[in-house]
């Protein structure tokens, strides 16, 4: 009867455990988040500084000449601290200029327009490959891939 009792605790405690866990969690904004009464200050036909006065500084521009003006939000959740934050909205706005710095067309992107925009990454993408610390060990200092084994073993080495 003890055992039965003890059993029905560990469930209802771990149920109720594993139910807190399955909350909404963490939800993170982060970017701009554009109304529509700040963006009627900034209609088609008005210049850089007013769009620049009226949105602010963009969260990024375009490559070439800055023709190009993107205000980005993003709407993250997490259902734990530690975990990797996940992607559920995003909302792109850009502002397109002319030749001489007026708009010229604003258009609105969203998750189902394209990919997400990575706003906090530090990473700067290279080629090649990368090796891991046993991957490096193996490599040896130079030459082929293994000659570090070969060495080791007596298998290598110059003749």
């Amino acid at each position: 009867m003890k055992l039965l009792r003890n059993a029905a605790i560990a469930i209802a405690l771990s149920s109720s455990v594993l139910a807190g866990c399955q909350g909404p969690g963490e939800v993170l904004h982060q970017g701009y988040v554009v109304d529509q009464e700040t963006l009627a200050l900034a209609p088609v036909g008005s210049s850089r500084e007013q769009v620049l006065l009226s949105l602010g500084s963009p969260s990024a521009t375009a490559t070439f000449d800055n023709e190009v003006f993107y205000y980005i939000s993003q709407k993250r959740t997490r259902p734990v601290a530690f975990m990797k934050p996940k992607v559920v909205e995003q909302s792109v706005l850009a502002v397109y200029f002319d030749k001489d710095g007026v708009v010229e067309r604003l258009a609105h992107y969203t998750l189902k327009d394209g990919r997400v925009f990575d706003l906090i990454s530090r990473v700067t993408p290279t080629g090649g490959v990368e090796l891991t610390f046993l991957g490096q060990l193996l490599r040896g200092s130079g030459g082929a891939p293994g000659a570090a084994i070969q060495n080791i073993f007596g298998g290598g080495g110059p003749k």
